[in-house]
């Protein structure tokens, strides 16, 4: 298990820094470490970076991404919209993933995260407050945050996967 962690980590923090989409980076880090291709769900979390549309003000996008990639792996499709069990087993291993965030970061929006490691938020739609995130090393620190956020989320996945393997085998 270790290593697919360490994998789903370091792939994740590797996209952050070099593309940058904090949700995308952690489903692509999640998906690349578990072996799961899914270019829908990946273009999905495309808005969802920097709190939705680049704005601070929703959910870290790395949080958000580690949503999808729960509901992805444990929650209702179309077909079975009516399978309230599915909603609440992803809501459940979401609810998980949040609080291990919380517990890691104090908050999870986005701008209040920035301000509380950086010094501010930075608005990422002007270049000049854009130099300044780098200067004040955000590639680093969100890059980081990012890959926890992938190690976190697939160790969920991983642990809950197990848990069904389990139950089956009886």
């Amino acid at each position: 298990m270790e290593e697919i962690l360490s994998r789903a980590f370091t792939i994740a923090k590797q996209y952050e820094m070099e593309y940058g989409g904090c949700p995308q980076c952690v489903i692509a880090g999640i998906f690349e470490a578990l072996d799961i291709e899914n270019n829908d769900v990946f273009k999905g979390a495309t808005a969802l970076a920097d709190g939705v549309g680049l704005t601070g003000n929703g959910h870290c996008g790395a949080l958000s991404g580690g949503t999808i990639a729960i509901s992805y792996l444990f929650g209702r499709d179309r077909e079975d919209f009516a399978n309230t069990r599915k909603l609440v087993k992803a809501s459940l291993l979401s609810k998980k993933l949040h609080d291990q965030f919380m517990e890691m970061y104090g908050t999870c929006r986005c701008a209040d995260i920035q301000t509380k490691y950086l010094g501010r938020f930075f608005n990422l739609y002007d270049p000049a407050e854009m130099k300044a995130a780098a200067q004040a090393g955000m590639p680093e620190h969100c890059s980081t945050l990012v890959g926890e956020v992938a190690r976190m989320t697939a160790k969920i996945i991983l642990e809950e996967q197990a848990r069904q393997a389990s139950r089956a085998g009886r």
